[in-house]
């Protein structure tokens, strides 16, 4: 459930706003799922590609069609650098610094959105904060500051606290006074450590969504008579040829810095410091990104890409293999063809507040990634690339900014110590 912050208000959004196929996404989707969490044994998340779907939220004119041609457009660019070996070229000549650049940001944007879910009122078909949220109710302000009480006291800041539940053995042969006050200790420390054992392994996530979905039935009891059993019809999208172009340059084009950069570049970045020993290619990711879209697109099934927010919601909440992810592929696909797209009433009484919640962990885990920048040179670019992409709302162009940036101070330290004269003769000194 770590990833379900962008997941649920991005489809939820477009199911509403622009008819979106709902269930053929929860299938298509699913098995995604699935399949990347056999192949990859790690939690592999599959998100909405972000920057196609703000187009759709955006434009009015922008409707299946357009946001089908994007996703397709954008697989087979990243298939095609996947097949033919440039993803690994890329990926080896980005600078780390510049990677956690657009991990933070991206990090940080999350968070943002977050506190905005939980502080405001939102209509998410619309993309818009109606007003501040109150304070009680059954998605208030109160029920969200719990959610998040609860799952700090769960996960902590992320990492589990090594020896907190060990048990110090006591001496024996010890019968005196002293002996046996230690051994109460002992008793005392023993039944604390398991109660803390129990309270730290509690799935949190899990736990604050099921009481999103309690909740969303009791906000809206009627609800239950608006749930059409039986899949959502598969139908084959059609295109024109203005769908295509429009497609191609309002949602490809802005689409493809953001995948090859946060969907393959970031995430194999982030999977080997999440997951020693678990390296995963950049060919990989971008051929199984490609396939994803070049299948699931003809359907109406929303664009999808994996996310270095989603690997880090997942770990976060406990996600370590691949298993989380392929379950979750499983409630999709049964959801899917159990409920179709009338889930999305559903959905639409989920408390945003938790989803905010949710979405807030998955952003900070991601943007803590960058902690590793010791050096002032590395954080800086690291610092460049986020203002950048937060001021900007654009990863890319963050990103040129952060390569101008990291060639200009690399050229300085090259030249540092060297006379003008020799740098434009490339000559040495002595030749000078």
């Amino acid at each position: 459930m770590g990833d379900l912050g962008t997941y649920v208000p991005i489809v939820l959004a477009l199911t509403l706003a622009r008819d979106l196929n709902l269930g053929t996404t929860l299938i298509f989707t699913g098995v995604y799922n699935i399949i990347t969490g056999v192949i990859y044994g790690v939690p592999m998340p599959v998100q909405p590609m972000k920057s196609i779907a703000a187009q759709a939220l955006s434009d009015t004119d922008f409707g299946v069609p357009e946001i089908m041609t994007a996703g397709i457009l954008t697989g087979g660019v990243l298939f095609v650098l996947g097949v033919t070996g440039l993803m690994q070229l890329v990926y080896m000549l980005i600078p780390l610094c510049v990677v956690r650049g657009i991990q933070l940001a991206q990090g940080l944007s999350f968070a943002l959105t977050a506190v905005k879910y939980v502080r405001k009122i939102q209509d998410l078909p619309k993309s818009k904060s109606l007003g501040e949220r109150h304070w009680f109710g059954l998605d208030g302000l109160v029920l969200a500051i719990v959610c998040l009480c609860f799952i700090v006291v769960v996960n902590g800041a992320g990492e589990k606290s090594r020896g907190c539940c060990d048990v110090v053995e006591s001496g024996g042969g010890d019968d005196d006074l002293g002996g046996q006050k230690r051994n109460n200790e002992v008793v005392a420390r023993s039944r604390t450590s398991r109660v803390r054992k129990v309270i730290f392994s509690l799935p949190s996530a899990f736990m604050v969504f099921v009481l999103g979905v309690v909740l969303a039935f009791i906000r809206r009891h009627e609800v239950v008579h608006e749930i059409k059993f039986g899949p959502s019809s598969i139908e084959v999208v059609k295109f024109s040829k203005h769908a295509w172009k429009k497609g191609f340059v309002k949602g490809a084009i802005p689409q493809l810095p953001l995948s090859i950069l946060n969907s393959v570049v970031a995430v194999c970045k982030l999977s080997s410091d999440l997951f020693p020993g678990k390296d995963f290619s950049a060919t990989s990711l971008s051929v199984t990104v490609g396939l994803m879209n070049l299948i699931g697109s003809w359907f109406g099934a929303m664009p999808s890409c994996h996310g270095a927010g989603g690997l880090a919601g997942q770990y976060k909440f406990g996600g370590r293999s691949g298993g989380c992810v392929a379950l979750l592929g499983v409630a999709k696909l049964v959801l899917g063809l159990v409920l179709g797209t009338s889930l999305a009433h559903i959905l639409k009484q989920f408390p945003v507040g938790i989803l905010g919640v949710l979405l807030l962990f998955a952003g900070i885990e991601l943007a803590m990634c960058a902690r590793d920048m010791n050096t002032k040179e590395d954080s800086f670019v690291t610092l460049v690339i986020t203002a950048v992409s937060l001021v900007g709302s654009s990863a890319a162009l963050g990103f040129l900014c952060g390569m101008v940036v990291y060639v200009l101070l690399r050229l300085r330290n090259w030249t540092r110590d060297k006379p003008l004269s020799t740098i434009w003769t490339m000559k040495s000194p002595e030749q000078v």
